[in-house]
């Protein structure tokens, strides 16, 4: 079946959005549509950021069946830390996007899952047994659920904040003290909407900040979240003046705040840093079948390790660093 529709108005914004409206379809599913060429604009085939404006003729090659929910599966390696019938829990490396989206269609954890045969819930559309996300370049603990009803349990825990969620992050500076709790809206940039700021108009967020250990420039931290928005930590740090080391969004050389001797290191740490240094470490909730507690852990890693030990800045330490030797597994905060 083909639509086809005119543009009357003088801007009406990205052809993804556009058609999401006029279809009553999710975005991730209008972005579909385009990148498989179903859809052309003034007889041609566009981008999904396409700008439409008055006189554009879209044109739509929409599926007779209903859109399929297929994942093709892709063969990517991934560290499982444990799994029964109900759910899995995986240590996601960095670069790896969790679920289908624009630009990552056939190469994220719910791709290699499906290759992995591993049975998932229905979940969203395209993300299928996803109950949380990380960022790409965050690596990690991970919950996925295999059953709806897991999936159901785990999510409701997660509204209700009964799950416990603890990253690891290299920051620029020093904190004034600790703990510290940063409770601050954050909501989409107005101009930029790959994004996160914090503005009134956004949504409620806290993250409590805790001092691990001090280094010359920056500080190994441990930070818990009560609200899991996008990009949250790396918003908050950043909103506090201490920005995540290797963060390329929120993360500027203004943003170190380091000045005098300091400055030679801290470029030095900027340059060494392959990645965002955000890690999620810590995760524990209640099986939601059993309704035992059940705790994982993960060290600090490996693509991380030599950015750690070059930021003690003093002499080299006998072992690599570890978030286990630096006491982050102690206590609960």
């Amino acid at each position: 079946m083909k639509l086809e529709f005119s543009i009357a108005a003088a801007s009406v914004g990205r052809l993804d959005r556009f058609l999401a409206d006029q279809l009553a379809i999710s975005r991730t599913h209008a972005a579909r549509l385009i990148a498989d060429k179903a859809v052309q604009v003034n007889g041609a085939v566009a981008r999904a950021s396409r700008a439409l404006a008055r006189g554009d003729q879209v044109e739509v090659a929409v599926p007779d069946d209903k859109p399929s929910r297929t994942i093709r599966p892709a063969q990517i390696p991934i560290t499982v830390v444990f799994e029964d019938e109900h759910l899995l829990v995986i240590d996601k490396p960095a670069g790896l996007v969790v679920h289908p989206a624009p630009g990552h269609w056939d190469d994220t954890l719910v791709n290699a899952l499906a290759a992995r045969g591993t049975s998932l819930s229905g979940g969203a559309e395209g993300r299928p047994g996803i109950v949380h996300r990380l960022d790409r370049d965050t690596s990690g603990l991970m919950v996925v659920a295999k059953t709806d009803l897991a999936h159901r349990k785990l999510g409701a825990a997660m509204a209700a904040r009964q799950v416990s969620r603890r990253y690891a992050a290299l920051a620029w500076g020093h904190l004034e003290t600790s703990p510290l709790t940063i409770e601050a809206p954050v909501g989409r940039h107005p101009r930029d909407r790959k994004r996160m700021t914090v503005s009134p108009q956004g949504r409620v967020a806290r993250t409590d900040a805790y001092l691990l250990a001090r280094f010359p420039v920056c500080e190994l931290l441990r930070l818990e979240l009560h609200t899991g928005r996008t990009h949250q930590i790396r918003v908050h740090l950043a909103h506090i003046g201490h920005a995540i080391l290797g963060d390329p969004v929120y993360g500027t050389e203004a943003s170190r705040g380091v000045s005098g001797k300091g400055r030679l290191m801290a470029q030095q740490l900027a340059a060494m840093a392959p990645r965002q240094a955000l890690h999620a470490a810590w995760l524990s909730f209640r099986h939601p079948a059993t309704n035992a507690p059940v705790e994982f852990r993960s060290e600090w890693p490996a693509d991380l390790a030599t950015l750690l030990d070059a930021a003690w800045g003093s002499d080299p330490v006998a072992q690599p660093l570890s978030l286990r030797y630096l006491g982050f597994f102690e206590g609960h905060g």
